[in-house]
């Protein structure tokens, strides 16, 4: 009796030392929640800013990198607020030193904002580097008398062979 069930018991031994693996899903779970925190920490550092192939803009050498904030496009003969037209370019009066469409929008943008910081709001001018400068400075002097003092002028960085 002793030996059938010391035979018993090494049969049980050997059949679980000896049987086939499974697929241990707690380490495999692990490595997917690590893999998704780190694509959703490191996918904020990322700032592209959104340009049609039709506003070929000037190249620049700075270093810093572009912030993502409220953007005027010139494209053809639109303008556009975060690609929204708002005014054409044969709307604009020549001697209008804001444009009326552009004005309006910025104007309800800024009334969404609680409070309006000292140095004023940012925005993000696009426009071709073959845009009529006459033009361009209708654009930002609209943004600056509707309180969106801090322009920046979109740009391609460099590209360096080295």
């Amino acid at each position: 009796m002793k030996t059938a069930r010391r035979a018993q018991m090494r049969k049980r031994h050997y059949s679980r030392m000896h049987k086939a693996g499974g697929l241990n899903l707690v380490s495999l779970m692990d490595i997917f929640t690590i893999l998704v925190f780190f694509l959703m920490v490191n996918s904020s550092d990322v700032k592209v800013m959104q340009n049609n192939a039709d506003v070929p803009l000037p190249t620049s050498t700075a270093q810093q990198e572009a912030v993502e904030n409220l953007t005027v496009q010139v494209s053809g003969r639109s303008v556009l607020v975060q690609g929204r037209q708002v005014a054409t370019v044969e709307g604009i009066s020549a001697a209008d030193t804001r444009i009326a469409g552009l004005s309006e929008e910025l104007a309800y943008r800024r009334s969404r904002w609680s409070e309006i910081p000292e140095q004023g709001l940012e925005i993000t001018i696009m426009a071709a580097r073959d845009t009529d400068y006459r033009l361009l400075r209708r654009i930002m002097q609209t943004c600056v008398d509707e309180q969106f003092r801090h322009v920046r002028l979109a740009v391609e960085a460099e590209v360096s062979n080295g």
